[in-house]
């Protein structure tokens, strides 16, 4: 996909001639399976391969799916599972993990996990990795009994996983099958300046969670360019930052419907737990305390809301300033009509 930059204008005598410089760069999506109020997990997961369909039909790059745990709201805890019925639905978009959060499991289990997604659908499954546990830290225990150690464990574990995808090697004792010897690419995820020199010193493409954590994106991309070494896998940095996008015909519409998702973070910062994702609406008065809207600033500093022609210039803005290499959007919006309109205003940025 393409998103128009910005204009050249030459004047020739009387005649003027407007160039249009060009990004070309991917642009994928972040699925969480949102559960909407008055909703379940069946529906969430539903509106979810639709969203997949309909960005594979939009000519997207890629569609990752998040790992969480014990949040009554998202329902993409069985990544694995999203995955694969993700790929059985779609056809040529490529369909991953953003991420697999890998204290949480054994790299063995995700290297046979990932192997047989790869075989079953070739050269369309990516794996992104995660250090942290995608949950609080009780749940974590419950799903690995020593998280913090885990974590800590993370480069190592890393390095464990791709020894899996390696080229056959009779004399190695334990090995995935299916997985040896398939090209699956690796991703680190993060949202720190740990991840960045992790990602850098093993020459892996690296996914910022700029929709959270977007103070620390400049810092942390500057980190991952000037200490990125070469590896088989990626011979330069590929940087890839999630943002949050909502759009629609007009300004007014998408700050309208942006209403559901700033109510979501101001319930998360709150630690309100509410039954769902709330339908668009007024923004909640909770927003007057200047914690909570000093909160909810820093967490939404890289959200893109507005008409086509407003994401344009935002969007293009945004990617000249930090250089990326590829965008990922996530879109929390109620409705899933509106959810798709605004993946086609995004898509028809394309030239």
């Amino acid at each position: 996909m393409q998103i128009l930059n910005r204009g050249v204008i030459l004047q020739f005598g009387t005649f003027i001639i407007l160039f249009f410089d060009m990004i070309h760069i991917p642009i994928s999506v972040l699925e969480l399976a949102v559960v909407n109020e008055g909703a379940d997990a069946a529906q969430a997961i539903q509106n979810s391969i639709k969203t997949a369909q309909e960005a594979d039909r939009l000519g997207y790059e890629r569609i990752w799916f998040a790992e969480h745990h014990n949040m009554s709201r998202i329902a993409s805890s069985a990544t694995v599972l999203l995955i694969q019925l993700a790929a059985s639905k779609t056809k040529q978009i490529r369909v991953g993990s953003g991420g697999i959060m890998l204290p949480n499991h054994s790299p063995l289990i995700i290297a046979e996990q990932f192997g047989t997604l790869e075989t079953l659908y070739p050269k369309r499954i990516d794996l992104g990795l995660g250090r942290a546990s995608g949950t609080d830290q009780l749940t974590a225990q419950a799903l690995r009994r020593d998280p913090l150690r885990n974590a800590q464990n993370f480069p190592q574990e890393v390095r464990e996983l791709q020894h899996y995808f390696k080229p056959v090697d009779p004399d190695v004792k334990v090995r995935a099958f299916p997985g040896e010897g398939l090209n699956i690419p690796i991703w680190i995820l993060g949202s720190s300046m740990d991840s960045a020199y992790l990602s850098a010193e093993m020459g892996l493409p690296y996914a910022f969670a700029t929709h959270f954590a977007p103070a620390q994106f400049k810092q942390a991309a500057t980190i991952y360019r000037q200490n990125f070494k070469p590896s088989e896998s990626c011979s330069k940095p590929y940087l890839m930052a999630c943002a949050n996008v909502i759009a629609a015909d007009t300004d007014e519409q998408a700050q309208f419907l942006a209403s559901s998702y700033y109510n979501m973070i101001i319930h998360l910062v709150t630690g309100q737990n509410k039954s769902g994702l709330l339908p668009p609406d007024t923004i909640s008065e909770l927003i007057c305390y200047p914690d909570v809207r000093q909160a909810v600033e820093n967490m939404t500093a890289c959200a893109f809301v507005g008409s086509q022609e407003t994401i344009d210039k935002q969007l293009n803005e945004f990617i000249q300033e930090y250089g990326i290499d590829e965008l990922m959007v996530s879109s929390t919006i109620y409705d899933q009509n509106d959810k798709m309109k605004s993946f086609e205003i995004l898509a028809a940025l394309r030239k």
